[in-house]
């Protein structure tokens, strides 16, 4: 079985949780396969009044715990594996989280900066439009996911609530705050990874304040997790994206200045900043140096956190990681053969499953303030996002205990006790 097949991974990932608990073949059988995959033609009408066919899709794996639940993403290259296996990731995901929702995942196959907006709403709508009979508040719940956003969640709203003759916000999560959205779902996966971080932390004793910390990704889950991390004392000492980074071992002071800098020169690499000055001048007066994306994953830290891509962990660069905890904030970032190295080098790993599953659990929390005509405020999505974070890590912990199981086979015991029982938390 190939270890980089992100589908073929879930499924052993799956198989392995599945012996443990004896699972009944039909319902391993069920979660081995998607309920559906949904494919669909869209054809527009560019601005300069050529037409072209876009495809788009859908995979609903599995709805046992309520409405199926997963991203919409935009983007040129589809491989149905990885949308198969983020489909079940999904299911899972929910199922530790331990929110009331089944599995899914899909989008169009589009490079959406090669559109204008008009162009991407149109599409986006007319996408809306061939599945809508196919989703719904009780049946699937889109959300943002790869090159979507807010903006175009909003659209979904929009298009759904005038198909069905009935304003209905609680189609899609991730919307504008104008349209429904949630107060502090911006911020969800990235807060949510730091809630799991300091519960692990409280259950190994270790205290946080100094920790060093290397980030590979600077999108929104890793300049939220920078930003959240350094308020609760940890030393961030590297950031880099997918063409380069910085690394300062003394820690980055102002994680905001790093983040302005990166927006105005379109590099993460060379942001070195004193104050509002940031340039490479300042490299060597912060005793700093340049990094790749694949060699911040290998220096010297206390913890490692992959979130942007997966299969950046391998079995080629595992026995060069250093560091003593691994928060996957990516999905899949780690191959089955890299696993079996970093177990082997005692090398904790919070597996993707549970360490990012902050936005979903916020993503429920706007659906269940949309169905209730509610708006909470941000302290209290973030009090509840606390509260199920350290639940869901406490239970994974004592799962792994009780089953002498790394924390990834708990987390899959965990999700598969509950599709077995069926029962879940109410908000």
């Amino acid at each position: 079985m190939n270890s980089t097949n992100p589908w073929q991974r879930a499924l052993l990932q799956l198989k392995t949780a599945a012996k443990q608990l004896e699972l009944d073949p039909l319902l391993l059988a069920r979660l081995s396969n998607p309920d559906k995959i949904i494919e669909v033609s869209l054809p527009i009408k560019l601005d300069t009044e050529e037409i072209k066919v876009f495809q788009g899709y859908r995979i609903q794996h599995n709805n046992i715990r309520g409405p199926y639940k997963g991203g919409l993403r935009y983007h040129q290259k589809v491989d149905m594996n990885e949308m198969k296996a983020l489909a079940f990731l999904m299911t899972i995901k929910n199922a530790v989280i331990d929110v009331p929702f089944g599995g899914s995942k899909g989008g169009i196959t589009v490079d959406p900066k090669t559109l204008s907006e008009k162009e991407l709403e149109g599409l986006t709508k007319l996408f809306i439009q061939k599945i809508s009979d196919m989703i719904g508040p009780d049946k699937d719940i889109p959300a943002p996911d790869v090159n979507t956003n807010p903006k175009i969640m909003g659209w979904v709203a929009d298009e759904y609530s005038k198909i069905v003759g009935v304003h209905s916000p609680a189609i899609v999560t991730g919307k504008p705050l104008d349209k429904g959205g949630s107060e502090g779902r911006t911020e969800a996966t990235g807060l949510g990874g730091v809630f799991c971080l300091l519960a692990t932390l409280k259950k190994l004793g270790i205290n946080p304040q100094g920790m060093t910390v290397a980030i590979q990704g600077f999108g929104n889950v890793g300049s939220f997790l920078a930003k959240f991390l350094q308020k609760e004392g940890f030393s961030i000492v590297a950031l880099a994206d997918s063409k380069g980074g910085i690394h300062i071992p003394d820690g980055i002071m102002d994680i905001d200045e790093i983040e302005r800098c990166k927006k105005e020169t379109g590099l993460l690499a060379g942001c070195y900043c004193v104050g509002s000055v940031c340039d490479l001048k300042n490299k060597k007066k912060l005793g700093g140096k340049n990094v790749s994306s694949d060699g911040v994953l290998e220096l010297p830290v206390d913890i490692v956190i992959p979130a942007a891509l997966e299969n950046v962990i391998t079995h080629k660069n595992a026995a060069k990681i250093k560091t003593r905890i691994i928060l996957e904030m990516a999905n899949g970032p780690t191959t089955m053969r890299a696993d079996k190295i970093l177990n082997r080098r005692k090398i904790l790993v919070i597996p993707d499953v549970l360490a990012n599953s902050g936005g979903v659990a916020v993503s429920f929390f706007e659906w269940y303030q949309n169905l209730h005509d509610k708006a909470w405020s941000k302290d209290k999505v973030f009090s509840k996002l606390k509260e199920k974070m350290e639940k869901a890590t406490d239970l994974v912990f004592s799962t792994a205990d009780k089953y002498k199981a790394s924390l990834r086979k708990a987390a899959y015991i965990v999700a598969l006790e509950r599709l077995v029982n069926q029962r879940y938390e109410k908000a």
